[in-house]
């Protein structure tokens, strides 16, 4: 089984009054380095180990334009869109949530007894005059190397056939690999059957 974390922005919060009282700039504002809906995707597979790199790179969905995100003096580089291309999470939310996406990542209980789903933790960065509310999920998936997917017919017909299998709630393609997402614990020779099923492919391996 392999993990991924999935960090999403809730809410961006502004206690003016505590800014007014006690901030340099009493009028700082909501926090200019993340933006409500933001998406952002840790892995640790292959080439790939973002919590190392605090989060740069992963931010895999926004809805502001590039150019149009707010800018803060002292940013990196003037580029203050949290998780773009060479931009870590700013210290204070990596402080709060790095800890809970290194437990996902390694298929940990976020937060057993206390969340609905143990995958799952909503935690704050530590800024109390303007906080960031962030969702925190463990993604669990599988990687399966298909031989013989060759075109999006291919891809259509490996996606159905997984699809079908109870506990698949997803499956998207890499260059090198197919990723089936999972909802529970799915034997790897039901994904094998089912991904094999589909026509003239061939699983050469399932990580």
């Amino acid at each position: 089984m392999l993990h991924k974390v999935r960090v999403t922005v809730l809410e961006r919060m502004l206690n003016a009054d505590l800014q007014r009282k006690y901030c340099a700039d009493p009028e700082s504002g909501k926090c200019p380095c993340c933006h409500e809906g933001d998406e952002f995707i840790f892995e640790r597979y292959g080439d790939r180990d973002d919590f190392w790199h605090c989060g740069a790179g992963t931010l895999v969905r926004t809805d502001v334009k590039s150019g149009q995100s707010e800018r803060m003096a002292g940013g990196f580089g003037g580029v203050t869109h949290a998780g773009s291309k060479g931009v870590p999470f700013c210290s204070e939310a990596w402080d709060a949530v790095s800890r809970y996406i290194y437990t996902a990542l390694q298929g940990g209980s976020i937060m057993h007894g206390w969340m609905r789903d143990e995958r799952v933790m909503i935690a704050c960065c530590n800024d109390g005059t303007r906080p960031v509310i962030f969702r925190i999920e463990r993604l669990d998936c599988r990687a399966l190397y298909i031989e013989g997917i060759r075109c999006d017919g291919c891809r259509e017909r490996v996606r159905k056939a997984l699809m079908a299998v109870p506990g698949v709630t997803d499956v998207k393609f890499r260059p090198e690999f197919t990723e089936a997402y999972l909802d529970r614990e799915v034997p790897d020779e039901a994904l094998r059957q089912a991904a094999e099923g589909a026509g003239g492919y061939k699983v050469a391996r399932i990580d």
